[in-house]
């Protein structure tokens, strides 16, 4: 063994020390309710498939008529000969789905967040971001050499200590004749790991007060909230409100990628800028015909009735773990345990009752705030919610407000 190798067994070795060491999960089955895991069938409640379009026939009839039609794979970047006719009418039906003027779809949801700021930040400007934003906008700050602040997750004061400190650096910056410091303030509105709503109308409030920039990441919201089912701004009227509304077409949507969606002239700057555009080859047109019919399914009456359903699925889990008034809990359940150990054996307690959620650990969230993320869909049956409902209560869970600790789940 070389010292190549005998590093990279130290590093894993220190891995599975700290029970932070992971394995890939084969699933021998569609993204269902049902997967088969290690040769069993357990119930899946940890899919972000919110509507359950993952394996919905129209969209993979879609898939299958965009291969016969435009091939397996795209050729090349969108700006070299990669932008066909799947891509511009998936861009073009999100605009409109998010009443907003244009729109650019990605590979990921990641790589948009990366593309985005990187094209409209430097090293002169500075981002402030909710603590607890998912990782891939934590990444996009960084790289885009910004100054990078955070506040405390959903703490509407710190914030506005924050966005104070970025006014009085530009107006410094404005008497040495240093050009003035560009803010942009970047939150999710649903958040991936504690399925709480960030308080986005007093956010815009202080964005407007101080002159930033605002963006949202709506991955977890868009298709499940607001009268049109574009998302939390959609529901609180704030559409028009925010610079740059980021998602994905990987979770309610049913499909794969990501999108930003915005003014003509945002579009157009992150065509000629956002590197992660520019240098990725176009997503195959599969992928990108099932997002659009996705996209379509959400607006009908059928997306509708889904959205409905997965709300009546969430309300047998709020009134068995005793949601303190005038809380609602979302798609998105943290069942708290704290230590990393001690999650994952209560992850395989949940498994030898025929259910699937793994247990959730650093660096996903915070040491020793280690969780079993709970997440329900429209394709779950009552009787399936009733089966997760009795293996929780087996487990002895003890509500907590809107969160669950869980007290001695296992040996």
């Amino acid at each position: 063994m070389n010292d190549f190798e005998r590093e990279l067994h130290s590093r894993l070795a220190m891995l599975r020390e700290q029970d932070l060491h992971r394995e890939l999960r084969r699933i021998d089955s569609p993204q269902t309710p049902q997967v088969i895991l290690d040769g069993r069938k357990l119930l899946n409640f940890s899919s972000n498939d919110y509507l359950g379009l993952a394996n919905e026939p129209a969209l993979k009839e879609a898939a299958v008529k965009a291969i016969e039609k435009y091939g397996a794979g795209a050729g090349a970047s969108r700006l070299v000969s990669g932008s066909l006719v799947p891509h511009h009418q998936l861009e073009e039906q999100l605009a409109a789905f998010k009443g907003v003027e244009a729109a650019l779809t990605f590979a990921t949801g990641y790589v948009a967040a990366l593309g985005t700021i990187g094209a409209l930040l430097d090293k002169r400007d500075i981002v402030i971001l909710d603590k607890l934003s998912h990782a891939c906008l934590i990444d996009a700050a960084r790289l885009s050499g910004a100054t990078l602040r955070a506040f405390a997750h959903n703490d509407l004061n710190q914030l506005e200590d924050k966005l104070k400190w970025a006014q009085d650096q530009a107006a410094a910056g404005a008497n040495g004749g240093v050009p003035r410091p560009r803010t942009l303030i970047v939150s999710e509105s649903i958040f991936s790991m504690d399925g709480d709503q960030a308080p986005l109308r007093e956010i815009v409030k202080l964005k407007d007060r101080y002159g930033a920039w605002l963006m949202v990441d709506e991955a977890h919201a868009t298709g499940l909230y607001g009268t049109n089912r574009r998302g939390v701004l959609d529901e609180l009227g704030l559409s028009g409100q925010v610079e740059i509304q980021m998602g994905t077409l990987g979770k309610a949507v049913g499909a794969s990628g990501g999108y930003i969606c915005g003014s003509r002239a945002l579009i157009e700057l992150l065509v000629n800028r956002a590197r992660s555009f520019i240098f990725s080859t176009a997503p195959v047109p599969a992928a990108v015909a099932a997002a659009a019919e996705g996209v379509r399914f959400i607006q009908s009456a059928a997306g509708e009735e889904r959205c409905r359903v997965l709300w009546e699925r969430v309300a047998p889990v709020e009134l068995a773990i005793a949601v303190s008034p005038g809380k609602k809990l979302g798609a998105i359940i943290p069942l708290i345990v704290g230590e990393e150990n001690k999650t994952l054996r209560t992850a395989d307690a949940l498994r030898e009752q025929g259910i699937f959620i793994p247990a959730i650990r650093y660096p996903s969230v915070a040491r020793r705030s280690a969780r079993l993320r709970l997440t329900l869909t429209a394709s779950h049956t009552a009787a399936e919610v009733e089966q997760l409902v009795a293996a929780l209560q087996n487990l002895e869970l003890v509500s907590n407000s809107s969160r669950i600790q869980v007290h001695a789940l296992v040996g």
